[in-house]
């Protein structure tokens, strides 16, 4: 596939097979993180990859609503950045976790993204200290964007077609 059907056929799956996904798919999605463009090239990106069922549960249960998708998932992938490198690090990350899902879906896997920055729970706490928690990020200027929940597909859904896009969002001038 070309990159444009790569991007219409990307959707987000919140159910996996029980599938490992491989250490090369793993190591070309830790590339694909990797050739992200940043801001001013200052690579204010960090990311966590983690296979191990425990931590990916403690994932899932990182906010109220949103995130339990990830328990099912083979494995859970924490975006963050450096705020203190960067006053745009939620671009620099979100598109490194863009990056990561179409790689994600030229492999022939599935992903979504559970989103962690300004989340959380009514009693105050925020999703994205309890992320750091169950990777052990101590930096006070790292900041978690997402986790992004990836596997094999439990079943595959159809891509998007021409007749299906929002073509009213687009003006030329």
């Amino acid at each position: 596939m070309n990159q444009l059907e790569i991007m219409k056929a990307r959707r987000s799956h919140r159910k996996f097979t029980e599938e490992p996904i491989s250490a090369e798919e793993i190591k070309d999605l830790q590339r694909s993180a990797l050739v992200a463009p940043t801001s001013k090239n200052c690579h204010s990106c960090s990311f966590v990859f983690v296979t191990d069922k425990e931590k990916i549960q403690a994932l899932s249960q990182c906010k109220e609503a949103g995130a339990s998708f990830i328990e099912g998932a083979t494995l859970a992938i924490v975006v963050a950045a450096d705020t203190a490198k960067t006053d745009v690090w939620v671009e620099d990350a979100s598109i490194a976790a863009t990056f990561i899902q179409l790689e994600a879906e030229a492999l022939g896997l599935g992903s979504c993204w559970a989103q962690v920055h300004l989340r959380g729970f009514a009693d105050g706490r925020k999703a994205s200290d309890i992320v750091k928690k169950v990777v052990g990020i101590s930096s006070e200027s790292v900041e978690v964007l997402c986790v992004i929940g990836v596997g094999h597909k439990e079943k595959e859904k159809s891509a998007y077609t021409d007749d299906k896009l929002l073509w009213d969002s687009i003006t030329e001038m």
